[in-house]
């Protein structure tokens, strides 16, 4: 079942991003800034415990950030990923952001999505809100994408 997470899934949020961290697929989250932005937040849970999540996390008037798609590994190649991601852009799309983006290291299935590679030097509000504070800046690997959705 997708649905939007509450304050009293962050923990478990906080464990699978975490864990997939440790695994250097992605950023960790900070427990408090999970917290801060539970609302941006979507989970998957089957059998009553969450496996997946993922979030869509407003930048700008016209521009929104897919961030943090986790899905327990044994739970992965199920569409499950998609499904989070798809619930991500229709949030989006009813906000009325024009664009979203996302950096990645899973490039090929962001595209599946209408996600393209872009010079991350597009994305100027990201890179100096989050980037700068980032471990990895300013020799970060991982590869930015944008999808247009206003108008769609």
């Amino acid at each position: 079942m997708l649905r939007k997470a509450l304050p009293k899934d962050v923990r478990r949020i906080h464990e699978l991003i975490n864990a997939s961290a440790s695994k250097g697929e992605m950023l960790a989250r900070s427990l408090s800034e999970i917290y801060e932005n539970v609302r941006d937040f979507f989970v998957y849970e089957e059998d009553g415990r969450i496996i997946g999540t993922c979030a869509v996390h407003v930048f700008w008037g016209d521009l929104a950030e897919i961030r943090s798609l986790c899905v327990e590994e044994p739970f992965r190649g199920r569409g499950i990923g998609g499904q989070l991601v798809s619930a991500c852009i229709e949030e989006a799309r009813s906000l009325g952001i024009d664009r979203l983006f996302l950096l990645t290291y899973m490039s090929d299935f962001f595209s599946q999505f209408g996600f393209r590679i872009v010079d991350r030097e597009e994305l100027p509000q990201k890179i100096w809100t989050d980037c700068v504070r980032c471990p990895k800046y300013p020799a970060c690997d991982e590869v930015a994408m944008v999808r247009r959705i206003g108008g769609e």
